[in-house]
């Protein structure tokens, strides 16, 4: 009857609510006296990019390099067929030679009715028409060897050579392909200074203008941080994307920056006076408004504030917060007002003090015997006499 009575006690007992305590993410606000005016993403390439072509033209008979290829000042890199040149240089030899005989023997002729005129054996304006007609023969021979060296150079202009240190971006050309002269075969990147190309525009060019805190950061290396300088800012806007291009130098650019990387250029400027940024987690969007989730005493209030320009991941905020609060960044969906958080730092310190309290050495028992410390008193019960 008893137990029956116990039972039913304990059954009616009422089962306790527990709290609702929602795990959150936060930060303190701190001020920031930094803006990000704009950031946009650009490609490396190289100040001085080369594009090679032929200076005669014909017939493509060999390729001697690859894209991506390092290359050396004079190295051959493509090659002509050089006979119909080399006939042609042949033709202009000979005529060297043709002009050289005719100028010689008016050279003698000359020579010969000037003995004579010497001895009045002829008259003057004979001995003068002889020395205008080895001028001639002169001024031809000099015609033809100018000729010879044009067609000499003709030939040699055949092999096409790098005219300085660099690295094939690009091959426009194959073996077999008839070209003319002029006509880009090859591109050669110097292995100098590097530059990031973007687009700005137009209503951004001037403010941009005058930055000159200016930022590269590699997609594939973010941590890497490479101050940049504006060099080039094109004066006419691109018929497509309708922005103008701007190249950004790179004086101090490191080894790991390769040609045609994804780059980012952030132009920063101090503010007037100190701002406020958190990550774009940290914004709640309710009716048009943006907010913020502020913890004070363990309860959450939202507060409406005003949004600047943004940083990356992040936005500044001109109004509704004060550096020292403390912001949630994360689970900003999952509140509501007056809610109880708790934050999840927190959880983590307790999880490793319980780790570490189970951790330490407990008391053994030897074949079911518990030893007993030596400052607690022996039972007195159960012990034989």
């Amino acid at each position: 009857m008893f137990a029956s009575l116990l039972l039913m006690a304990g059954c009616s007992k009422a089962v306790e609510k527990k709290e609702d305590i929602r795990p959150v993410r936060a930060m303190q606000l701190v001020p920031d006296g930094v803006n990000v005016a704009a950031e946009f993403s650009g490609e490396v390439r190289p100040r001085i990019e080369s594009r090679l072509s032929f200076r005669v033209g014909g017939k493509i008979i060999s390729r001697k390099v690859d894209v991506g290829a390092h290359v050396k000042r004079g190295q051959i890199l493509m090659q002509l067929d050089p006979q119909d040149l080399q006939l042609l240089q042949s033709q202009a030899n000979a005529g060297v030679k043709a002009a050289e005989s005719n100028r010689d023997l008016a050279k003698a002729e000359y020579q010969r009715y000037r003995e004579l005129h010497e001895k009045n054996f002829v008259s003057l304006a004979v001995l003068d028409a002889k020395n205008s007609t080895y001028k001639a023969a002169q001024a031809s021979m000099d015609q033809a060897f100018a000729a010879y060296k044009e067609q000499t150079n003709q030939a040699g202009y055949t092999s096409l050579v790098a005219d300085v240190d660099g690295v094939v971006t690009s091959i426009d050309a194959e073996i077999g392909q008839v070209v003319s002269s002029g006509t880009a075969v090859v591109r050669v990147a110097e292995l100098g200074e590097k530059e990031v190309v973007i687009g700005i525009p137009e209503d951004k060019v001037e403010a941009l203008r005058r930055i000159a805190d200016v930022r590269v950061r590699l997609w594939a290396k973010p941590q890497v941080s490479i101050p940049g300088k504006i060099r080039e800012i094109s004066p006419i806007a691109d018929s497509a994307t309708r922005t103008y291009l701007t190249k950004i130098a790179m004086p101090s650019a490191p080894a790991e920056v390769k040609l045609g990387m994804t780059a980012y250029v952030q132009f920063t400027s101090k503010t007037p006076s100190a701002s406020i940024k958190v990550p774009l987690t940290a914004l709640f969007q309710e009716k048009g408004v943006s907010s913020v989730w502020i913890i004070e005493n363990g309860v959450v209030r939202l507060v409406p504030v005003t949004i600047g320009n943004p940083s990356g991941n992040e936005f500044f905020l001109t109004s509704g917060v004060v550096p020292g609060q403390t912001v949630v960044t994360a689970g900003v969906n999952q509140l509501k007002p007056g809610q109880k958080v708790r934050l999840l730092e927190e959880d983590s310190d307790q999880k490793k003090n319980s780790s570490e309290g189970m951790s330490q050495p407990s008391k053994l028992s030897i074949h079911g015997i518990t030893p007993i410390d030596a400052t607690s008193s022996a039972p007195s019960a159960g012990i034989a006499k």
